[in-house]
């Protein structure tokens, strides 16, 4: 290697100095899983060069196996992992190491606790596992050449771990990438050979490429001087410490659940155990290998639609894309895994997969094997089922328009906040079972949040009655049902929309209102006469039983979500007049039947409007007008 030029110092994206600060000076709890972050990044720049070499068969030409190899320098405190994998030119090694790409670094650092133990595990969750080198070395080099570069276009990136790297062209004359740890002086324990063989084999037996070490000097021979007099200094031998096979190549009945979780956290970067898996190989007409897995914790761009998503792909074991987002619907983006096909056509640059009968025939059942993963899981461990629906559910809720064939079964899945669930949450298929017989609906409350659903008038009569109503408070809620029309033979119906008809279960509600039909008549009227245009229609409530007044709107109208959602991004809020129902048994409403000073009347009339509105979550149009009014009555007395 010849004398570095060009040397560059150049300083950090602002995000990836705060990262480097926490891996730094975190006690991370775990610090053995550096060798399998920095060993699956060598395989994947391997698995590139083999799709690469797929168009241009002179990249593997000099050195066809490829390969990772550790090796350990116990004097100079070294650790070097290298492997002959794709490499990286120097703009590369800038783009690469130098800043923190993926999106969502914000979203990652602002969830840090505080907690110096706590937040180093969230770093697994964020793609950025080279990083995890810092956990045991306080200075790394990593020198690298693009498989497609002549040998004086190698290239130096060094850091210390401070606010700064440098980064130099050198000669590299072979291809590929060595990252060299200098370890930190109570890290000394990664220099025993035999640690390191026992982490490859824990966390890294699977990589589909050998990890080799050097193999353990034969013992001295009798004529102990006669090699070296023979030969000279003998070159060190290496030997493969990992299996070497792809995972999912090998039958299930071979593979242990400690494999199966050590490549979930290979292909997800997520430290924690996942929630459920399934390994599958299909034969026949369409032959393909697929290894899924559901995580029991949701990755910080969970809510990102645009972040890299999808399954490995590979087609007869050969590595085609990282993020294969084909094979299963945008509301399951959370799953992870690999997908191994004997052929699928892809276009002429080999890297986009085309749309294809076959294709869509594998997404469709790799959909139902998630579904049938989830179902399992909420029959069979309702608890840990729970604890996914917090972390998952709403992403799951945008399958109710998204996916119409599976519609039925993602409902089947919902869990929900209830009248009679108290903190829990029960199922589509509960609600159902506790119905009584004369009920014929599936009732249900969208609001802005679970505790003002539970506070909303619109129960009232439910209440009165003992009739469950589902209760939702997420922002997707509006959207997401509107696309459920029925569960189970059952309609769903939206308690705050259209004239409320709870059949034989509320017949004699409207029966039982005490106010005289010429004083309801009377404050009907004088309700009309001062809202004006502000309303559709003002008219005798079966929900209510306490409140005097909420709003209601049209059956097929926006609802209060959706056009917060559209206003804040700047669309055109169609216009839709509520109507005002009113309890004519309420004292407020009498009063207003019964005021002859127009003044007052019109002042309760508003209040009686803005209060309806703030009970179902909406903002007032003119909340001065609101407090002018109601100091008025306050002083009236």
């Amino acid at each position: 290697m010849t004398e570095a030029v060009q040397a560059q110092t150049l300083g950090f994206q602002t995000e990836a100095k705060r990262l480097l600060h926490l891996m730094i000076h975190s006690m991370y709890s775990n610090r053995d899983i550096f060798l399998r972050e920095l060993i699956s990044n060598a395989s994947d720049a391997a698995d590139k060069l083999r799709f690469a070499a797929l168009e241009n068969g002179a990249l593997l030409a000099d050195d066809p196996e490829l390969r990772v190899r550790i090796e350990v320098d116990p004097e100079a405190h070294v650790v070097t992992i290298t492997d002959n994998g794709i490499g990286m030119s120097r703009e590369e090694a800038v783009a690469n190491l130098g800043t923190i790409a993926r999106s969502g670094t914000e979203e990652f650092l602002g969830s840090l606790s505080g907690d110096q133990q706590q937040d180093a595990q969230l770093i697994g969750q964020f793609g950025i596992g080279f990083y995890s080198g810092f956990l045991v070395a306080d200075r790394i080099l990593v020198e690298s050449r693009r498989a497609d570069l002549a040998a004086e276009q190698g290239v130096r990136w060094s850091c210390d771990g401070e606010a700064e790297f440098i980064v130099e062209t050198i000669e590299r004359a072979a291809r590929g990438t060595s990252v060299i740890l200098h370890l930190k002086e109570d890290a000394r324990d990664y220099e025993n050979d035999w640690r390191l063989r026992a982490l490859v084999k824990k966390y890294s037996d699977h990589i589909a490429i050998p990890v080799e070490m050097r193999a353990p000097p034969p013992p001295p021979q009798a004529d102990g001087d006669a090699a070296e007099d023979a030969g000279g200094e003998a070159q060190p031998v290496y030997e493969r410490v990992n299996s070497a096979a792809a995972l999912w190549t090998r039958p299930k009945s071979d593979i242990g659940d400690e494999e199966y979780r050590a490549f979930y956290q290979h292909v997800s970067h997520d430290f924690r155990e996942p929630l459920v898996w399934a390994h599958n190989k299909v034969e026949g007409k369409l032959e393909y290998t697929s290894l899924i897995y559901v995580p029991a914790h949701a990755p910080f761009d969970l809510y990102n639609r645009d972040a890299p998503r999808g399954l490995k792909l590979y087609i007869q074991r050969t590595f085609i894309m990282d993020d294969a987002e084909q094979f299963l619907p945008l509301y399951l983006r959370f799953v992870r895994g690999v997908v191994d096909c004997a052929d699928l056509p892809l276009n002429v640059s080999r890297e986009l997969l085309q749309r294809t009968p076959a294709v869509d025939t594998i997404r469709g059942a790799l959909t139902k094997r998630v579904l049938d993963l989830l179902e399992g899981v909420a029959r069979d461990r309702s608890d840990d089922y729970l604890a996914f629906w917090a972390e998952f559910g709403n992403v799951l809720k945008e399958g109710l328009g998204e996916d119409h064939a599976n519609r039925e079964r993602i409902a089947g899945l919902l869990r929900l906040a209830s009248t009679r669930s108290g903190d829990g949450r029960i199922g589509l298929a509960d609600y159902v079972a506790a119905m009584g017989p004369e009920q014929q609906k599936i009732y249900y409350l969208i609001a802005d949040s679970e505790r003002a659903a539970r506070s909303s008038p619109y129960l009232e009569v439910f209440a009165k009655r003992g009739i469950e109503v589902l209760l939702l408070g997420e922002r997707i809620d509006e959207w997401a049902m509107s696309h459920l029309r029925e569960f189970d033979g059952k309609p769903l119906c939206d308690i705050s929309r259209g004239e409320l008809d709870l059949g034989e279960a509320g017949e004699d509600s409207a029966a039982e209102a005490g106010a005289e039909p010429a004083e309801r008549d009377a404050a009907l009227e004088r309700l009309k006469e001062a809202l004006g245009e502000r309303v559709a229609e003002v008219r005798i409530s079966t929900r209510l039983t306490e409140s005097p007044a909420c709003l209601v709107l049209a059956e097929h109208a926006l609802g209060p979500q959706m056009r917060k959602i559209l206003s804040a991004s700047g669309q055109e809020v169609p216009e839709a007049k509520p109507v005002l129902e009113v309890n004519p048994d309420h004292p407020l409403v009498a009063r207003i039947g019964s005021e002859t000073d127009s003044e007052r009347r019109d002042d309760l009339a508003r209040v009686l409007y803005d209060q309806a509105a703030l009970a179902a979550g909406e903002a007032l149009e003119d909340p001065a007008d609101f407090v002018r009014r109601l100091n008025r009555l306050l002083l009236a007395g």
